[in-house]
């Protein structure tokens, strides 16, 4: 059985002569690829499945794929890749700022979306080890269990967060009071690239305090080492579930 036998890709794009032939080829490496044609129809399939890993268009009729990367990072952890005709800085960082984990640019070499996939799928793996024995991370109150990629709050609640700001927590969990440049968590979360765009940690970093913080203007978990980068600011526990 190959590496892909098991992985599910949603492949969103409204363009027909791009999406059937790339589905088929995606199928060829052993995926099994669900196609949508729209954000609507996507989100339908979102509800009775959810794939290991998402290609999305950006320029699409109705919702685009912007708006539906911003919906998917706010309520799952699903890896996200962006096919995207725009290839301005600026596009490609606005991507990344709302979850995405890479872009690929239109035209593209489909093998070299396969390796992207690959590389992002091994990233969230590596960036997201369980602790030993399945053990769940304590800190300050909160709760993480590593294998559902379920965040909760001191009251209990549910917190919702994507793929990134998962894999950014993670990262601060497993290095807790120590202080992480911007260059090594953009390795840790982004990957290829990211270095170029260090105002993208930035924003994940704002949206992740925005989750845990009782006031994201003054953080006291994850702060500011000024010239450094970040520190999480708690000591962490791992506990039995």
């Amino acid at each position: 059985m190959s590496e892909t036998a098991d992985t599910r890709l949603l492949l969103v794009d409204d363009e027909a002569a791009l999406r059937e032939p790339l589905a088929e080829y995606l199928s060829r490496q052993g995926f099994a690829v669900t196609q949508a044609a729209s954000a609507a129809e996507a989100r339908s399939h979102l509800r009775n499945e959810e794939p290991d890993l998402v290609l999305l268009d950006i320029m699409m009729p109705g919702e685009d794929g912007l708006s539906l990367c911003r919906h998917l990072a706010e309520t799952r952890a699903i890896p996200t890749i962006f096919l995207t005709a725009k290839s301005e800085p600026t596009d490609r960082i606005i991507g990344l700022e709302i979850g995405a984990d890479d872009y690929v640019v239109k035209p593209f070499e489909p093998r070299e979306l396969v390796a992207r996939i690959r590389s992002v799928l091994r990233r969230a793996a590596r960036g997201a080890p369980p602790p030993p024995d399945d053990e769940l991370y304590e800190f300050d109150g909160w709760r993480l269990d590593p294998l559902k990629r379920r965040l909760t709050d001191p009251e209990g609640a549910v917190v919702a967060i994507s793929s990134v700001e998962y894999r950014l927590l993670v990262a601060f969990l497993e290095h807790p009071r120590q202080v992480l440049d911007r260059e090594r968590l953009l390795d840790m979360v982004q990957g290829r690239e990211a270095h170029l765009f260090d105002r993208a940690v930035d924003n994940q970093v704002s949206r992740l305090r925005r989750k845990v913080e009782a006031d994201s203007r003054n953080p006291q978990l994850i702060q500011t080492v000024w010239g450094g980068g970040y520190m999480l600011a708690a000591d962490v526990r791992r506990i039995a579930p």
